[in-house]
Order: C-alpha cells, then structure tokens, then sequence
C-alpha cells in the first residue's frame, strides 16, 4: 500500500502519499489506490473536507514514476489512470486541499492546483516540468489559479518556484513551516467543515460550472492520451 487514509472528525478525511523513498512518485499502484479512494470518498455525503498530504516532507510527489518499467500498453493505461485522476478530483463534490511540501513537481502539481486550496510549506519546490518531454498538461488547472500570462512563463520555461513566490503568484492559501503544513491544512479544512455542509458543495459546484472546468479538464486528457498512444509519450523504465 502506498497511501495512508486517516478519518479526523467532524467529516475531514486526509490522505497521505506513501513513497517516500521515490519522493511519492505516481506508479501504476498509487495511481489505483487514489482513484480508488476518490471513487470511496466521492459518495461519503458527511465529508466536508478532503486533504491531499504525505507521510514525509521531501515530497508531496515528484511526478510520474518514469523508472517504472512497463510495457506501451501498460504505458497507456498508466496515462489513461492520470487522466481518471485528474478528472476524479476535479469532480469531487467537497472541497479539497493539498499540502505542498517539498518537491510537488510535474503530475504533483498537477494534483495540487487541481485541488480547491493549498497550503505551502518553507521546503517547497513546484514547477510545471513538461515542457522538458514535451507533455502537453497544465493549463487546464493552471490557467484559472495563476492567469493566462503567468500559466505561460511557467509552463514554457519549467521554472521551480520556491514558497514565497509560489504565495506571490496566488498558487498558496496558506503558508507554514514544512513540518506544520499538514496542521495548518487541517486547521484550513476545519473553518471549512464549521460551515454548511450542502452550502458548500453548492458553492464548488457552482465556481466549477462557472468556469467549465470539467471540459478543459476532459479536453487536456484527451490530448494526454493520444500523445501517449501516438507520440513520443513519458518513458516506460528509465
């Protein structure tokens, strides 16, 4: 298992990437395990916050596991769960939150701008890499966060960004020392969860419907998929 779940009352549930020693990197396993849990979760009508964290502060995760050796089909497959990934957590009905500590890199990013809130810790490093392979994702969840100028320096040059710029372009809500990131996340999800629960929901959906999230988000997985299939795609075992 390479995710820890964690139930904190009153309806806050946490979960927790587990691969540390890869910088919780995303391989076949974790990806499945997380999709799962959306899929759990996404039907629990008494949650009121869900928290995207990690077990260790190195990472909340570094991206794709691109050591993993896999054949194209399972090449394929893999990109086709980031995309059940991506879409999962951009349908969730309860507001979402991501603890960037440490390295949040490519599909790490990807899954923190992808989430409602952020909270930053001092060790962060984000960057938006793909442009180094040529993967085409990032402004479907970029572009609303950052804007459309800022979303293009960050896409075309792959530059990392520490905590106190990351705050300076609107990426972070919250920002703590790399240790107290996940406290504070959970501080974040409880002035959420004091509020109506139906209120809330209704709010997400209604800032999701107002900006068509959903379609930019099924749009760029679509382009990620055929560039997996028919283009050079991300490496399969090194």
């Amino acid at each position: 298992m390479s995710l820890v779940r964690q139930r904190i009352e009153p309806g806050i549930e946490v979960l927790r990437l587990d691969r540390p020693e890869t910088r919780n990197a995303f391989d076949r396993a974790l990806l499945a395990e997380l999709i799962a849990a959306l899929e759990t979760l996404a039907g629990d009508q008494d949650l009121r916050a869900l928290i995207f964290s990690t077990t260790d502060t190195i990472a909340l995760s570094a991206g794709a596991d691109v050591s993993e050796v896999l054949s194209v089909e399972q090449g394929v497959a893999r990109m086709a769960a980031f995309s059940a990934l991506y879409e999962a957590i951009e349908a969730f009905p309860a507001p979402t939150i991501a603890v960037c500590v440490g390295n949040v890199i490519g599909a790490g990013a990807e899954l923190a701008v992808g989430c409602d809130l952020r909270v930053g810790g001092d060790n962060l490093k984000i960057g938006w890499v793909g442009a180094r392979l040529g993967v085409p994702v990032g402004p479907a969840r970029l572009v609303p966060v950052v804007g459309v100028a800022r979303a293009k320096e960050l896409l075309f040059t792959g530059r990392v960004l520490g905590m106190e710029v990351a705050e300076r372009f609107g990426l972070l809500h919250r920002t703590a020392p790399a240790d107290q990131a996940e406290a504070v996340a959970l501080g974040l999800a409880g002035e959420i969860a004091g509020n109506s629960l139906p209120g809330v929901r209704a709010l997400k959906a209604m800032v999701a419907e107002a900006q068509g999230s959903a379609e930019r988000v099924r749009q760029e997985n679509r382009g990620l998929e055929h560039w997996q299939q028919h283009g050079s795609g991300l490496p399969q075992g090194g």
